[in-house]
């Protein structure tokens, strides 16, 4: 049986979202495969490389940031990051030559950026004739750095166009660069959606007969839902905040939900039940998140996305790809997000027959990639 490795770690939540989806359809398909998902984070904790220097780990910087809206000056940040990773580079693949030696995986597949470098010389030098996989779960690469290196004889999977003619740009051939149709999904958000929408509407106190948005910034959430909660009391939503208890609670206890007659807020904390939510909305509200506007697409929904200076650089590509499907609108900030909201419902139906012609099956396509790989 074939052990394959892959890589994540929890900045942010979309990697090991992704791993494990890609692992659960794997295991389904009975391949002679052992997968492994393995965190990064916890095979690098005997350096501590970012915890020697900012006294926190890197997970935790990235997970703070998000939660707390610390992202204007991201790209910089991004610059001492991979400071720091080039100071420590030389230990890194220390201990990671170290680690493929004693675990001998027959394949690595990466689904982190940043730090393939690092995997891919280790790699080299501890099984030279391991085959080493990226499979970007951004919508493109910022380089440099990033996802895609030079010089590497690696393999890349990716979700769009432009992933696809950057890895190629940087040297890469064809023959190693392979296009999926988007993004990995968790299976569930392929299941149609067969609850009753009116009942759960009802069930959550909700009016079966309003458009509905759903809004989520991702597994923190964001205090920006508390703005955009307070701009559309008279739009029917549902909250979802992550592991962010001190932000559903500020939420719940807005006073708009209580004076308002006009609308009702459904607040929910982490939930693993978003494919349910978003079958009982009409449109989302959210960051450019490259998972959710991926699920948000998937279930037919049309998106209202941020993009400024406060944007990830990483996830600005994300809003251009939005304007080029239109998939839904980008705005400059959610201070006018009364005014989208308007201009989304009088132009739904065309924003939803756009919606409707994306088809992804990414997470049903890399299975058979890897295999031609092996």
């Amino acid at each position: 049986m074939k052990k394959i490795d892959f890589i994540y770690f929890d900045a942010g939540g979309g990697h090991r979202s992704a791993a494990t989806a890609l692992k659960s359809v794997i295991d389904a398909q009975n391949r002679p495969w052992d997968i492994r998902l393995v965190n990064l984070q916890e095979v690098l904790d005997v350096l501590d490389v970012f915890r020697k220097v900012t006294g926190i780990r890197l997970e935790d910087i990235y997970n703070l940031m998000l939660a707390k809206g610390w992202t204007l000056g991201s790209a910089q940040g991004l610059q001492f990051m991979h400071g720091v990773i080039r100071l420590y580079h030389r230990p890194v693949v220390r201990v990671l030559t170290q680690y493929w030696r004693e675990t001998r995986p027959d394949m690595v597949v990466s689904l982190v950026p940043n730090f393939n470098r690092a995997m891919y010389q280790s790699l080299r030098a501890a099984l030279p004739e391991v085959p080493y996989v990226t499979v970007l779960t951004d919508f493109a690469d910022y380089p440099p750095h990033f996802w895609i290196e030079r010089g590497q004889d690696q393999h890349f999977i990716c979700g769009t166009a432009k992933a696809v003619a950057q890895a190629c740009a940087l040297g890469h051939t064809k023959e190693r660069v392979f296009a999926t149709s988007g993004m990995i999904l968790r299976p569930r958000f392929y299941d149609a959606g067969t609850a009753d929408r009116a009942a759960e509407r009802l069930r959550l106190g909700l009016d079966p007969g309003r458009p509905t948005g759903l809004v989520l910034f991702g597994g923190q959430g964001s205090k920006v839902m508390l703005e955009i909660a307070e701009r559309l009391r008279d739009t029917q939503l549902i909250l979802i905040c992550g592991r962010n208890q001190k932000l559903a609670e500020r939420l719940k206890a807005q006073p708009g939900n209580a004076r308002t007659t006009n609308a009702a807020h459904f607040v929910e904390g982490f939930t693993q039940e978003v494919p349910y939510y978003m079958h009982l909305s009409d449109f989302f509200i959210g960051k450019p998140g490259p998972g959710s506007i991926s699920e948000a697409v998937a279930m037919k929904l049309p998106v209202i996305v941020e993009r400024n200076a406060w944007t990830l650089p990483q996830e600005r590509y994300n809003a251009d790809w939005v304007r080029e499907r239109h998939a839904g609108m980008v705005v400059s900030n959610f201070r006018h997000i009364d005014r989208a909201v308007k201009e989304m419902l009088t132009s739904l139906d065309s924003y939803r027959a756009s919606v409707a012609q994306i088809q992804n099956r990414a997470v049903f396509e890399i299975p058979e990639i890897l295999a031609k790989i092996l």
